[in-house]
């Protein structure tokens, strides 16, 4: 049960790292809920950006059957430089700006009731799915070696803690839309924690694997 225990830490960590920046554009959506553009859009259309980057991802798994683990490993510099980048730079949210109030541009004969997979289909759930993927690029940085270099069992672990920890993100965002400040103070100190979250991970991943042994003379 240990191993269950450090790998919920770690899927937590991860998560945390990897999607508390959606928090400013979620609220932002959500801020633009009508009669048209329900909360169902911003919900779905999250959770398929984040599908269609743990399916990219899922790649360095495959990989990681057929490559011995240390040099898997190195691969945990990724994270690394991902959060030293972070440190360094300040990101810009125009983009992601530009793609919200484009959603508000968008407008459709009322819709009373739409199922599942009407709301799959729909236009503006993409519209949320675009933001969430261009947002989540740097998380293909982290993903990879993390699925790499994990078993199969860690692995679904992982991944059912990014899905949860998205949803409580989804849940607190709708939630925050009647204090808009809170969700910008969110994002403000998120992104000072989680260039460290990523440089932890980066350097665990590198000494699981004991790739470091490939870097630094022993």
């Amino acid at each position: 049960m240990e191993w269950l225990f450090g790998t919920i830490a770690t899927g937590i960590a991860v998560a945390v790292a990897t999607t508390s920046d959606d928090n400013l554009y979620l609220t932002s959506f959500f801020g633009k809920v009508s009669r048209t553009f329900r909360p169902r859009h911003v919900v779905v259309g999250e959770l398929l950006g984040l599908t269609v980057l743990v399916s990219i991802s899922m790649i360095g798994f495959f990989v990681g059957l057929a490559i011995p683990d240390m040099w898997i490993g190195l691969l945990g510099i990724l994270p690394v430089m991902i959060g030293i980048n972070q440190l360094m730079s300040k990101e810009e949210d125009s983009d992601v700006a530009e793609e919200v109030d484009k959603l508000q541009t968008e407008v459709g004969r009322p819709r009373i009731k739409q199922s599942l997979w009407s709301t799959l289909r729909d236009p503006k759930t993409h519209r949320v799915s675009a933001v969430t993927i261009s947002n989540g690029g740097n998380n293909l940085g982290v993903y990879i070696p993390l699925f790499a270099s994990s078993s199969l069992p860690s692995l679904g672990v992982i991944l059912s803690m990014c899905y949860v920890t998205v949803s409580f993100w989804c849940f607190c965002c709708y939630n925050l839309t009647r204090f808009p400040g809170i969700s910008v103070i969110v994002a403000r100190y998120g992104r000072k924690i989680c260039p460290f979250v990523l440089i932890w991970l980066g350097l665990s991943i590198l000494f699981k694997a004991q790739s470091y042994r490939l870097i630094l003379p022993v």
